[in-house]
């Protein structure tokens, strides 16, 4: 690890000019504690010893951060959206569930009381050809992923060229709120086995009387290779990335925070991916 000089003389904050307190730290040194604490899955006191023990290997005259500024200033951190840098995406969706951490081990054994396991749900999107998380949302368990889809699409930068999600995704809201935002854009997302055609199947056919017709040919597996289903295969490995490199759990307690934590570790994942990725090229 090591500090640029652009990123040294960023560390302290810029003096306001309104009023209230000074702060000492920028946005920088608060991400970059937090981005090492969601890699390393530390505690804050931990993230806070780590950091001093890095600035001074590097012989580095800077302010560490203590635990109690970390966790009041990710409150309300602004971290930049993840951008995959395309203009014309080809997106999949999918969702996956985070648990809250809770009591530990010890405190359970010792009162002898287990605390109800609690959870959040966080919705993906991810650009099928480079594999960046373009978009995030975190919301409470009971939230179904087609509602979601609004807001994924407004943080998406560009045009979509197709919108590739499960079942869950095989709404009417959802091909409207894909057709609002990207009039061109294909919607992607397998019909139930109950689906019928609508009313103006024979005159004007929607996407969705098109992917019942193709499934009516050649069969649900004719159309998974067809319409490019098949790489809705790729979100499900970001997922995964996300639970073997970050963790299947958020350690933050409020809804700011964990909004924070979650924007902080696709990021993470994001900067990950770009430092290198692996090329398959078929050879027979």
């Amino acid at each position: 690890m090591w500090f640029t000089a652009e990123a040294t003389k960023a560390w302290r904050a810029e003096p306001r000019t309104t009023r209230g307190g000074q702060p000492r730290y920028s946005a920088l040194a608060i991400t970059t504690a937090l981005t090492l604490r969601k890699v390393f899955r530390l505690a804050l006191r931990q993230t806070e010893g780590l950091i001093a023990s890095i600035i001074g290997l590097l012989g580095l005259d800077l302010a560490v951060p203590n635990h109690s500024t970390l966790s009041r200033r990710a409150e309300t951190l602004e971290v930049p959206r993840p951008c995959g840098g395309r203009e014309l995406m080809h997106l999949l969706v999918d969702s996956t569930g985070l648990k809250l951490c809770g009591p530990g081990e010890w405190l359970v054994e010792k009162h002898g009381k287990r605390a109800r396991r609690g959870w959040r749900k966080l919705h993906l999107a991810t650009d099928a050809d480079t594999g960046w998380i373009v978009a995030t949302e975190l919301t409470g368990k009971d939230a179904d992923d087609g509602s979601q889809v609004g807001t994924l699409l407004d943080q998406v930068e560009g045009q979509v060229a197709s919108f590739t999600g499960d079942g869950a995704y095989d709404r009417d809201d959802v091909y409207a709120g894909v057709a609002a935002g990207h009039p061109d854009a294909a919607v992607i997302a397998p019909p139930r086995s109950s689906a019928v055609p609508s009313n103006t199947a024979e005159t004007a056919p929607t996407q969705r009387d098109q992917h019942l017709q193709l499934i009516a040919e050649h069969g649900r597996m004719g159309w998974q290779k067809a319409s490019r289903y098949t790489c809705r295969a790729l979100v499900e490995s970001d997922i995964s990335r996300w639970k073997r490199v970050i963790g299947d759990g958020l350690r933050s307690l409020t809804n700011g925070r964990q909004s924070t934590e979650v924007a902080i570790a696709a990021d993470a994942l994001n900067r990950m991916l770009e430092l290198g990725r692996p090329e398959y090229v078929r050879i027979a």
